[in-house]
């Protein structure tokens, strides 16, 4: 399979090395997921780009993530997790080495605290990272505010990750769009399999979400394939995954935004789509 897409990207992956030890507060022992091994499944569905997200299970430690963007050279960026009040050598240091965000993850596993978000996004501003947010969508409303006032990017996970099913009329989807109306943030089409009451393959009920913002946010919209699925039974087929995004986006013009424009735009890839 090949996505004939130039300059496509996978836009969020965990990558999983032995000899790297884990936190105190993982949740669970994940199996070996090497770069050796992502770089099979990105060659079989022609991908070119990917975003390395530093898993939960190493918590502060950015070491595994950091030497898989070695390994992948200037086609990779990263997303951090941090300690609060960092400092900035350690962040620019952070950004020299390929990072382009920090990832807030709110639910089982993550170090983050709302307490800490503006300053945090204060902080990554004027090296153009974002916010790497993960939360059970249904509470978007609840923070909605504070997110609108972001200084930085945002980026939310997984078609807002709504643990149950919700209509595109409810409070917290409609949440979503306003955040997405301001200008300054994006959200992955991802992952459908941790939220979909449904299941494969088309997980209906997370497409009805994904079909309205790629509609609605052609030029907001990203897509991941979450590799290695941490913790999913079935572990889903990734060609599956890619095919249901394009199933999705509905048109060529969507599909080549959502995986090669718009990620340029986000996290800094020299563009190939023409737009500048």
């Amino acid at each position: 399979m090949a996505t004939l897409y130039p300059g496509a990207c996978d836009c969020h992956i965990h990558i999983y090395e032995d000899g790297y030890a884990l936190s105190p507060n993982a949740t669970f022992v994940p199996p070996p997921a090497p770069v050796s091994e992502y770089r099979r499944m990105q060659q079989a569905l022609g991908l070119t780009r990917v975003v390395v997200v530093q898993p939960t299970g190493y918590g502060f430690d950015n070491s595994c993530t950091l030497a898989a963007l070695k390994q992948f050279g200037a086609t990779a960026r990263g997303v951090a997790m941090l300690p609060p009040q960092q400092s900035d050598d350690e962040i620019a240091r952070l950004h020299d080495a390929g990072m382009r965000g920090l990832r807030y993850m709110m639910l089982g596993g993550g170090l983050s605290a709302w307490s800490n978000l503006h300053d945090d996004a204060a902080r990554i501003a004027s090296l153009g990272w974002h916010i790497n947010l993960q939360l059970d969508g249904r509470d978007l409303p609840l923070h909605e505010s504070a997110l609108r006032d972001l200084p930085c990017k945002l980026v939310i996970d997984h078609t807002g990750k709504f643990i149950e099913p919700v209509q595109p009329d409810s409070d917290a989807f409609r949440s979503l769009c306003r955040l997405l109306d301001r200008g300054q943030c994006w959200v992955k089409l991802s992952a459908p399999y941790e939220t979909s009451r449904v299941g494969a393959p088309g997980y209906d009920d997370v497409a009805l979400l994904a079909r309205s913002l790629a509609a609605r946010y052609p030029e907001r919209c990203l897509w991941a394939s979450n590799w290695p699925h941490p913790n999913a039974k079935p572990r889903p087929v990734d060609a599956q995954l890619l095919d249901w995004l394009i199933r999705c986006a509905g048109d060529e013009s969507t599909v080549e935004k959502i995986l090669v424009s718009n990620p340029e735009a986000v996290y800094g890839f020299p563009s190939l789509s023409g737009r500048g």
